[in-house]
């Protein structure tokens, strides 16, 4: 895939976190972890819970087991507080306790507990 993919506009200034994760080296586990995220089986109570604590777009790309998640939020998006916000909402916890046996993860473990921060080492200044 070397045309990109494009990014949504927002008519404001976002902010973006980046993290990773890795998968267990299982090709048929990542293939049902890939299906658990496409548009058919993903769960719509989930993606509606990631909308109400703030979040504008999340994607979560993947090359061999690693993950890589890209979140972008309003400026005034506190990423603390909307994750223990969303760890209390509908089916969240059934989500996590179901992905975690695709995951190299304790399996009671949050999301924000899963997924590691990335630190931003380069862009292209101005």
């Amino acid at each position: 895939m070397t045309e990109g993919t494009k990014v949504r506009e927002y008519g404001r200034p976002v902010k973006r976190y980046v993290q990773t994760m890795e998968l267990r080296d299982e090709p048929a586990l990542i293939a049902r972890y890939r299906r658990a995220h496409s548009r058919e089986e993903s769960w719509k109570e989930v993606r509606d819970g990631i909308r109400q604590v703030g979040i504008l777009e999340m994607e979560v790309y993947l090359v061999g087991t690693r993950l890589v998640m890209i979140v972008e939020t309003p400026l005034d998006f506190d990423w603390d507080k909307a994750m223990a916000e969303l760890a209390t909402l509908p089916r969240q916890e059934e989500w996590e306790a179901f992905v975690a046996q695709f995951q190299k993860c304790d399996a009671t473990a949050t999301s924000d507990e899963k997924w590691q921060m990335m630190e931003r080492i380069f862009y292209l200044y101005d």
